[in-house]
């Protein structure tokens, strides 16, 4: 079986180019031609045409195909349906604002969290994506959209602190200088809360930013929604969030989607507002992008500026984010549910 070489850092692709009998400056050239997003050795015109037929021999590239495509005729958001090499799909959306493009990728196929208002969940999870199949999406999606990416967000499918080891070798491998070089400060990574991985994070001290999907200030109704919840509360979350903030000098975003008479009442804003007095953070209220299956709505416009008016009252910082993409299936999970399982076409199938 050929080993992927994509998913290997430059220092990896040094060791495995030595171990070959190569000079350090071809692995250089490799990975710089990888990380352009070649979809074949022949295609690297500054090496031998033996050393690229020996690669051939060895090594794999990933390379995603588009399964479907849809362009928001609102605002520009592009979202990708990506068909991986085993047929699963995962999802990307590419948005533009006015200090650069970001992208939103898929950190898994399919989620085990088991979130009652998120698509991506609905169908469990089928398998966790290579280091290589993260960085395929942000490097395909530049090469089909035309737009150069400057800021990414794990915040796709999936929870990208339960496939821990691929996405901490993806922050490295798009962080160097020798591929597409994003620095950390422009990463958000996004997790519904395990504690003990938020912990194994922190000991990393990376300069990204922590997003967590808190949704609600009490664990009544948080665990309704979020079943992480009932392994841990609130309050051991919101502590392990005190501790990264300690650790690494990181203000944390607390992701707060506004569900109409779930989450969006003045004694739960009085409530979350108590529970981050003190705490270096930021509060992001997310109007919900209604997803068919789950039955629930998204608040009114009144109940998310009265939410916000009562977290800024007592000092906390709050915004409500910009809907983007309202007019395609921009919710996590929502175009690959439409179309897993050969539905439509046989695009995409949700298992091997």
């Amino acid at each position: 079986m050929k080993t992927d070489l994509k998913s290997m850092t430059l220092a990896q692709m040094l060791a495995e180019f030595r171990a070959l009998g190569e000079p350090a400056f071809r692995a250089k050239q490799v990975f710089t031609w990888l990380h352009r997003g070649v979809e074949s050795f022949s295609e690297m015109t500054n090496l031998s045409k033996p050393l690229r037929e020996k690669l051939d021999g060895l090594y794999t590239i990933t390379v995603p195909r588009v399964a479907r495509a849809q362009r928001s005729q609102k605002d520009g958001t592009i979202k990708y349906l990506w068909r991986l090499g085993d047929g699963n799909c995962v999802e990307s959306v590419v948005m533009q604002y006015h200090h650069g493009n970001t992208i939103c990728i898929s950190s898994e196929v399919g989620c085990p969290m088991g979130c009652k208002f998120c698509a991506s969940t609905l169908g469990g999870l089928v398998r966790r994506l290579a280091p290589s199949e993260l960085l395929d999406q942000v490097i395909f999606s530049q090469k089909e959209s035309g737009l150069p990416i400057s800021n990414i967000v794990l915040m796709g499918i999936g929870e990208p602190l339960d496939n821990f080891d691929a996405v901490m070798q993806f922050l490295e491998l798009v962080n160097s200088p020798e591929g597409l070089n994003i620095g950390m400060r422009h990463i958000s990574l996004s997790t519904c809360g395990l504690v003990d991985k938020i912990g194994k994070l922190a000991e990393r001290k990376l300069q990204l930013t922590l997003s967590v999907s808190l949704h609600s200030p009490d664990d009544e109704s948080r665990s309704q929604i979020m079943p992480v919840n009932r392994r841990w509360g609130v309050d051991t979350l919101l502590a392990a969030c005190r501790d990264y903030f300690e650790k690494t000098g990181r203000r944390v975003s607390f992701e707060y989607t506004m569900i109409d008479g779930v989450s969006d009442s003045e004694a739960q804003a009085q409530l979350l507002a108590k529970k981050l007095q003190g705490m270096a953070a930021h509060v992001n209220l997310i109007p919900l992008n209604s997803v068919e299956e789950t039955g629930l709505r998204t608040s009114t416009h009144a109940a998310i500026a009265r939410f916000q008016e009562i977290l800024q009252q007592h000092g906390v910082t709050a915004t409500v984010r910009r809907t983007l993409g309202s007019d395609i299936d921009a919710s996590c999970g929502q175009l690959r549910r439409k179309y897993e399982g050969g539905k439509e076409d046989g695009i995409c199938r949700s298992g091997h």
